[in-house]
């Protein structure tokens, strides 16, 4: 059995078509694949990089957060030592107040018998210590939200 010249070269000529479309074929998606690769190359360098700055971010607040919460230690502390120091009378809380008389007096002068410093009452106190807290608390809080802006928020 022979197979005719014209066969021969139709058969050869069918095979390297195929051929050649499988190649393509196979090209086109190593193209593909080298394009996903690089594509997801970027992107991993671009999340290293967020990670890398996420990272920073964290840590200027955590150093922010230690530094103010030191500074509001520290504040308190000076706040219950003087608590103490009044309580045990080492210190007094003194008012800039004058006392006037309501009643006139007959003899002229004005005055109060039993006139000394003005001081707060015990229940003055309290709150009075109980403000000083809440203001170093409120002026850490804000002075920490001032550094996140200042540091993290317009880097």
């Amino acid at each position: 059995m022979t197979i005719s010249p014209v066969r021969l070269v139709l058969f050869v000529l069918l095979v390297g078509l195929l051929a050649w479309v499988g190649f393509d074929l196979v090209a086109d998606q190593r193209d593909d694949a080298r394009r996903e690769r690089d594509s997801a190359q970027v992107e991993v360098k671009g999340l290293r990089e967020a990670a890398r700055i996420s990272g920073e971010m964290l840590a200027a607040r955590d150093e922010i957060d230690l530094q103010r919460t030191q500074e509001l230690t520290n504040e308190r502390n000076q706040n219950d030592g003087l608590r103490r120091d009044v309580d045990d009378g080492r210190k007094r809380l003194r008012l800039a107040a004058t006392c006037s008389t309501t009643k006139p007096t007959k003899t002229g002068s004005g005055g109060v018998a039993d006139a000394e410093t003005a001081e707060l009452t015990a229940d003055a106190r309290s709150d009075y210590f109980t403000l000083r807290d809440q203001l170093a608390l409120s002026r850490q809080m804000i002075l920490g939200l001032q550094d996140h802006v200042r540091r993290i928020c317009l880097r």
